[in-house]
């Protein structure tokens, strides 16, 4: 096993990769994506978890926070809500979020696990979603069941399968239909993924002819080095060479386009950060601009310089990775 102290040594090289693509420091241009982590309770504990959410995770933004965003949302008008978490459904505020959202006439993408949508308590959502006419964004690690339940936990394949089938039922992913149904692929190891492209064309191929099932796009996102897959990478030996297989990866096209550029993303204790993964690992927004959602100036977060890490390797190697899949 390899000590985890042996990810610092690229702190510094990741802001010196930027210095040679002309792009230290790096700063945001503009928010046009508000970020939303709703908390990290889920009913899963999937082994690639950045978040380490499970169903023992107490942390759920409260009441206060959740109108704070509202009211900083209703004053800047920015265009896109993504909300997350966890499993942000479990939240008890989180529909009449999602209807106060939808109001505002922002554009609203909620990710799922997809199979909540199979608990009963959840199980009239994709109806939910479709009235308020929101973009779904549903994880599924792979076209097969084995390579699923693998990283996600037994049934989780099938109850995944039976959720996507759910939403195609109320128009989600179907040709011609507004309803937006976005996949997302991750890696089973520590590998980068394949080309987007290719992988979703098989993604359509397979779900299309095995289970009948349809969607609107597919993301590519990289395992970042953060929460339960650093551990496993710690724990495995595997550290160092995915660290150096992200860093000779790094992709200054990538780094022109990462997503923290023009995003902010809050936690669910009202703490902002540059992006989910800075928020994983505690790295609020810095160098002198506001860290919490109650004293949110726009002006200041739009034209911030970005907490870098070594973790940042991840969203900058190969095509790139962000929440939205590949960037270069």
């Amino acid at each position: 096993m390899e000590s985890s102290q042996s990810f610092v040594q690229y702190l510094n090289s990741f802001d010196m990769s930027l210095d040679v693509s002309k792009l230290f420091p790096l700063r945001s241009g503009r928010i046009a994506t508000f970020q939303i982590n709703m908390g990290r309770l889920c009913n899963q504990a999937c082994r690639h978890c950045h978040v380490e959410a499970g169903p023992a995770r107490l942390e759920i933004m409260p009441p206060a926070v959740m109108y704070k965003c509202l009211a900083v949302l209703e004053a800047n008008r920015y265009g896109t809500v993504d909300i997350t978490g966890g499993a942000p459904e479990m939240n008890p505020g989180y529909t009449r979020f999602v209807k106060a959202c939808s109001g505002m006439g922002l554009k609203v993408k909620t990710r799922t696990n997809l199979t909540i949508l199979k608990e009963a308590p959840y199980a009239s959502l994709p109806e939910f979603f479709a009235e308020n006419g929101v973009e779904v964004i549903g994880s599924l690690p792979y076209f097969l069941g084995e390579m699923t339940d693998r990283q996600r936990g037994a049934g989780v394949f099938r109850s995944s399968i039976e959720a996507l089938r759910r939403l195609n039922s109320v128009g989600y992913g179907i040709e011609g239909s507004p309803l937006v149904l976005n996949l997302v692929y991750n890696p089973c190891g520590a590998f980068l993924p394949p080309s987007q492209r290719s992988i979703e064309a098989d993604f359509r191929k397979e779900l299309g002819k095995r289970y009948g099932i349809t969607f609107t796009n597919l993301f590519t996102i990289t395992n970042m080095p953060v929460g339960r897959f650093l551990k496993f990478l710690d724990d495995s030996g595997n550290l160092n060479r995915y660290m150096e297989r992200l860093k000779s990866s790094y992709n200054p096209n990538a780094a022109a386009n990462v997503m923290c550029r023009d995003t902010i993303s809050v936690g669910w204790d009202g703490a902002l950060y540059d992006c989910d993964f800075n928020q994983m690992l505690g790295l609020k927004c810095g160098h002198g601009v506001p860290d919490n959602i109650m004293d949110f100036d726009g002006k200041a977060l739009g034209e911030r310089r970005i907490v870098t890490g070594a973790h940042c390797f991840g969203c900058t190697a190969g095509a790139g990775s962000s929440c939205t899949g590949s960037v270069a």
